[in-house]
């Protein structure tokens, strides 16, 4: 048995930790909330609607990093909720890792603000949402990438994962 790490990824609001609690529970695997990985300071900015920037998701990024590189060692599987917004973010994560996939969960600026709009007690803000958007790099030509449309309901959104991940031998 190997390990492997699974990123949920996308803008805020997409569905990241609703999806990767379900999609864990269907692996039998572990989730962390990519959130919980951040330093206080980026947090604070963040909840001040101040959007990070490269340098202060770069310690962030090798947290995810290393905890996926851990579960593989250990043979198990995590999942993991982490924006992942551009391609270098992906590839540090993937950095001496080859057991990394990639669910992006694709959705509308309209839908995403909707949901943003609905949120209470969350640190995003809706002034984030452009800078979400300005920043995404959608993965295309990656390694062990999967994309589903957000527009279904959870558990759909998590069976269509599982099936293009196991055509890809993932």
């Amino acid at each position: 048995m190997t390990g492997k790490c699974i990123i949920v990824m996308g803008v805020c609001a997409c569905g990241k930790s609703s999806v990767g609690e379900l999609l864990a529970k269907m692996m039998n695997a572990t989730f962390v909330d990519g959130d919980d990985l951040h330093a206080q300071a980026n947090i604070d900015k963040m909840a001040r609607g101040e959007p990070l920037n490269d340098a202060d998701r770069a310690p962030w990024l090798s947290r995810i990093g290393d905890l996926a590189l851990e579960f593989n060692n250990q043979n198990k599987t995590v999942i993991i909720g982490c924006s992942a917004l551009k391609k270098s973010y992906r590839d540090l994560i993937r950095q001496g890792n080859q057991q990394v996939g990639f669910l992006y969960l694709q959705g509308s600026y309209e839908l995403i603000l909707a949901r943003i709009m609905a949120r209470k007690g969350h640190f995003m803000k809706q002034n984030m949402v452009d800078s979400q958007f300005a920043t995404l790099e959608e993965p295309t030509n990656e390694p062990l990438v999967v994309t589903v449309d957000i527009n279904a309901s959870i558990t759909d959104i998590v069976k269509q994962a599982l099936a293009q991940f196991n055509a890809l031998g993932f």
